[in-house]
């Protein structure tokens, strides 16, 4: 059945509809990660984002229950060159049409996902309406003319946690008791950010985004994590003064949204990206140690290095554009990245990073 990819800037294009039938709207990002789609699709970082994939083949390899990242498919819809006709994979349990038609997503395919990319990192990032099926367009392209970009939006309360919980598992599936005791503040966080907090060692509890300092103090940590997320960091004032009235007083490390809301407590301020930085294969620099790491990332939003508060020192720097990829908040116990070493999708070269978790609350 013909579906429509419609901008906001008036192009459109048409192609073969895949997944759920109906319309959905979102800012639309492209993404550079040759594997990983279960992962994207399922990222709430990825909250109301229509995600291209420059990949030319997608769905090879099905999809399964385990590589879900949270409870839900988060984007707002994916646009592909093509679906592959054939799930080859032992640990597939279905398509990829059939998961995007169970968790009611709509998808596109036979576009040319490569200069749609182009155009974005020419013209910069674009809302889209995605249509399947029979609609009236019209009223899509009125409505699609009406919908917020992502400037002021606090997404966080959309994909939080509804109460805390603990977290148990690890990555090889099984649980674990762990040592430290962390609290994770849910942004949107990612399982297998948490998978990896307890391969390290954590005793994890989660909490949803608007809990108070005090509520989390009662809980005892020996650290606070604070997790990824989407929409604008500047939009997530609650993050900003918990993470101002914890740093200091327990280990923290944030990722993504949680680096974000860490440096501007500090003093720090964020800005809106082109196009943001989105697929598995970044280059980061390690300052320390002169190190390129390989990273998977997905922000479209990032702190800004212009009057960046005296006494904090950037970690990491992304080495396409030279922005900041890292803090460190000397005195106050604390770091933050703001790509993701949790790795899913994406290489392994920062999970490191949880073992420097560990020595902070050791130390």
């Amino acid at each position: 059945m013909r579906a429509t990819l419609i901008l906001a800037d008036g192009r459109e294009f048409e192609g073969q509809g895949f997944g759920a039938q109906g319309v959905s709207f979102g800012e639309l990002v492209f993404n550079t990660a040759m594997t990983g789609y279960q992962e994207v699709l399922t990222d709430p970082s990825y909250r109301r984002q229509v995600v291209t994939l420059t990949a030319p083949e997608i769905g090879n390899y099905g999809c399964n229950a385990h590589d879900d990242e949270s409870r839900a498919v988060q984007v707002a819809g994916l646009v592909i060159r093509n679906l592959s006709p054939v799930v080859s994979n032992h640990r597939a349990s279905e398509s990829l049409d059939e998961y995007l038609s169970r968790h009611n997503t709509i998808g596109i395919q036979g576009l040319d996902t490569r200069a749609i990319t182009r155009s974005i990192r020419d013209d910069g990032h674009v809302m889209a309406a995605l249509v399947h099926g029979e609609q009236d367009l019209d009223a899509v392209r009125a409505r699609l003319a009406a919908e917020p970009g992502m400037e002021g939006a606090d997404l966080a309360q959309e994909v939080t946690a509804d109460a805390p919980y603990t977290w148990t598992q690890g990555t090889d599936g099984r649980d674990h008791e762990g040592s430290y005791r962390v609290v994770a503040v849910d942004f949107g966080v990612k399982r297998n950010i948490l998978r990896l907090l307890v391969d390290a060692g954590c005793a994890v509890t989660v909490v949803p985004a608007s809990t108070s300092a005090e509520a989390i103090r009662a809980l005892n940590p020996q650290g606070v994590f604070l997790s990824n997320g989407p929409g604008d960091p500047a939009a997530v004032t609650y993050g900003v003064e918990l993470a101002g009235e914890l740093m200091g007083t327990v280990p923290m490390f944030g990722i993504c949204l949680g680096h974000q809301l860490m440096a501007l407590a500090q003093g720090a301020q964020s800005f809106k990206m082109k196009f943001g930085h989105r697929g598995a294969n970044h280059p980061v620099r390690h300052h320390a140690s002169g190190r390129i790491e390989i990273s998977s990332q997905n922000h479209g939003f990032a702190v800004a290095k212009e009057g960046l508060p005296e006494g904090l020192v950037v970690t990491h720097s992304h080495l396409n554009d030279d922005t900041i990829s890292g803090l460190d908040y000397p005195g106050l116990r604390a770091f933050s990245v703001q790509y993701h070493p949790e790795s899913a999708p994406g290489p392994h070269d920062s999970r490191y990073l949880f073992e420097q978790f560990i020595e902070l609350m050791q130390g």
